[in-house]
This record gives structure tokens, sequence and C-alpha cells, in this order.
């Protein structure tokens, strides 16, 4: 595995799972009993934007810079009223030690979330990557909350769910470094996992880069043994070019209650803030619902179904038929057939067999020879 979340730390994409991993873990604390957090793919924790990687690529300035600082963007009228939801979790990130004077650092998934959980709450971090898997250790070796894997985390979910706890939230987010591959493993993994512990909370980060790519997942999701799945994507520039990433998008399974309601202003203020030459579109629907049939995912997001209709509109109409008689057919060299053609066909000659010599049978017609 070649991928390092160093590098895109802190993008747009970020800013979409991480405000809705916020959200979830809000939702687990409405309720008083503790609560466990498993990420199957944590990386190393914590990533300076100062360091090389991040420097390299520049993606958190078109990502949570865009939110922290709107003015250096034009956008200082848009972000005025920022939703109470996306105002927390920016005050988080500037509350992680080394952002005091600005935006240094950005603290990834397992960071996020411990600083969120309470201190009767859990978490358990898998992450392959031998080198990432020691900064993780790191990180946490003095917060006896946190329990570090180095392990897969798809295999690891076995012996993890479900949590002794019987209540929390399984954050899967891959790197997609062969996207059909990892959504075929993704699959296998819930499919397992909901036999384990069919009432937790499963939420998945993916790509969208063609739309056509992961279409097929989202329609597997619709019958992937969850009673319900709310789709959160946001989208940055069209979804048809596979060299870039064009957006992203969470699919939670087993939402908790109002969880879309929830999510809605913050959506709508990340495509705000987010957009550069073409406005961002977001999305939120339930591909699946308790008691629903389920719905098929749409392939195109609005402004592209919008613009198909209106082309359709445009389109002229069937061309009228000609008024002018066929051309006539050739005559056949063949000899004409003597076979009877069979109901619902015209003889393939242009003359017909000749008549039975034999007399009409009583009470019908002649058999046909």
């Amino acid at each position: 595995m070649n991928y390092r979340h160093a590098y895109h730390a802190g993008n747009f994409a970020d800013v979409l799972k991480h405000t809705v991993l916020l959200a979830l873990i809000e939702a687990m604390q409405s309720k008083p009993t503790p609560f466990c957090v498993i990420d199957t793919h944590a990386g190393s924790g914590c990533y300076a934007l100062d360091g090389r990687e991040a420097g390299k690529t520049g993606e958190f300035k078109d990502g949570i810079s865009r939110l922290l600082y709107p003015d250096l963007h034009g956008s200082t009228a848009k972000a005025a009223s920022l939703p109470p939801l996306l105002r927390r979790w920016l005050d988080s990130i500037l509350a992680v030690p080394g952002n005091e004077d600005g935006l240094k650092v950005y603290p990834g998934s397992p960071l996020q979330a411990a600083n969120a959980m309470r201190a009767e709450d859990s978490a358990q971090l898998c992450e392959l990557h031998p080198e990432e898997a020691t900064l993780l250790h790191e990180l946490f070796r003095r917060d006896p909350r946190i329990h570090v894997h180095q392990r897969d985390g798809y295999e690891a979910l076995s012996g993890l769910l479900p949590p002794k706890e019987k209540r929390g939230l399984v954050l899967i987010d891959p790197p997609y470094e062969a996207q059909e591959a990892e959504y075929k493993r993704i699959e296998q993994a819930i499919k397992a996992a909901m036999l384990r512990w069919p009432t937790g909370v499963y939420a998945i980060w993916y790509p969208i880069k063609l739309r056509s790519q992961v279409q097929p997942f989202l329609r597997w999701l619709s019958r992937c043994g969850a009673k319900r799945v709310l789709r959160a994507e946001l989208m940055v520039h069209p979804d048809d070019s596979p060299l870039r990433l064009n957006g992203s998008g969470v699919v939670i399974l087993n939402a908790p209650w109002k969880l879309d309601e929830i999510l809605r202003e913050p959506l709508q203020a990340m495509a705000r803030l987010l957009s550069k030459e073409r406005p961002a579109e977001w999305k939120l629907d339930w591909l699946l619902q308790e008691g629903a049939e389920p719905p098929a995912p749409s392939p195109l997001p609005p402004s592209r179904l919008a613009a198909l209709r209106l082309l359709a509109s445009h389109a002229p109409g069937p061309r009228p038929s000609s008024s002018a008689p066929p051309a006539s057919r050739a005559p056949s060299s063949r000899a004409p057939s003597s076979r009877k053609p069979s109901s619902g066909t015209t003889s393939p000659g242009p003359t017909s067999a000749a008549p039975s010599s034999r007399p009409p049978r009583k009470g019908g017609p002649a058999r046909p020879r």
C-alpha cells in the first residue's frame, strides 16, 4: 500500500468526512451509556500542514482553510454565520495542540474521535502500514481509552464486533488504490459485520471520480441488510474525469435518528464555501429507509439531470415517414417454394404453392402436406 494521507489531510473530502464523524459521535452521546468507535484505516492520527507532504499538494488550502479563512477566498459574506455543527467542528480543530497560533496541524479521524469522546467511551484503531501504526501508537500511548492494532482493518472486524459496550460506530475509510476491488472488500466486510452486529452504525467514506465507478456500490447498499442507509455527498468538480478527485461521499448504515436534518445545513454551507470556478454541489438522501422500497440511486447530480432534461426538450421530434412508395424488389431467380408458410409469416416466393389435389377432410380443412 503506497497511500499516505499526509498528502491529502484537511482537503474538501476531509471536511465532509469529519463533520459527519462529529455528528455521529454527538448522536451517540445523546445516551448516557458508553460506546465504542472502531476505525478500520486509522492512519497516523495527526498531520503537519507545514510539512513536506501537505506542502507538496496544498490540498488543505481548498479544504479546511476555506472555512477558517473565508476572507482569503472572497467568501466572508458567505461564512458570516456558520451552522453550529460546522462551527463546533472547526473549533475542535483549532483546539488541537500546535494550532494555538493558527492552523498548523490537522488531526486525523482517530484524534478527532478521541477528542470528542467521553472518559467512559473507547476506540479500537486499526492500521496495517508499520510506520503509520508506530506513529499511531505513540500518539495514544498515554490514553487508556484508545487501543491500537497493527493489522488489516477488514479482518480485525471479526474479532472486534460486537464491542463490549454493545453501542458504537465503525468508520471504514480505505485508500481506494484499486476502486473496484476495494468496493468488493467493503461489501464482504459489511456482510460479515452485519451478521455479528446488525444494530451497529457503519460509516463508509468513498471517493467520486467517475460516477459510474460508485453506482454499483450504492445500488448494493439498498440490499445490504441495514435498516436504513443515508448518503451525504459533496462535489466540487463534475464527476466525469478519472484523473482527479471530483467529490466524495459518506454513507451511514443504521443512521441515527434525524441525522439527515442535522447534516443538511452544514452540507449547504460546505457547498457555498468550497466552490471554486463552478458552484459545488451537495446531495443528502436516503438510499434505504425502514419499511420503504429501496429507491434507485440517481446516477447524476441535479444540475446535470436538469441539463439533460433541457437538451431533451429541445431535441427534434421523430423524422416523418416518406410518402413515396418503396422501391420495387427485383424478382428472385430462385424457384418458388411449394411449402406453405407458417402462421404469421409471409410467403418468400412471388407465387403461392399449388393447392392440394386431395379432397378436404370431412368436418374440417384439408391437412397441409
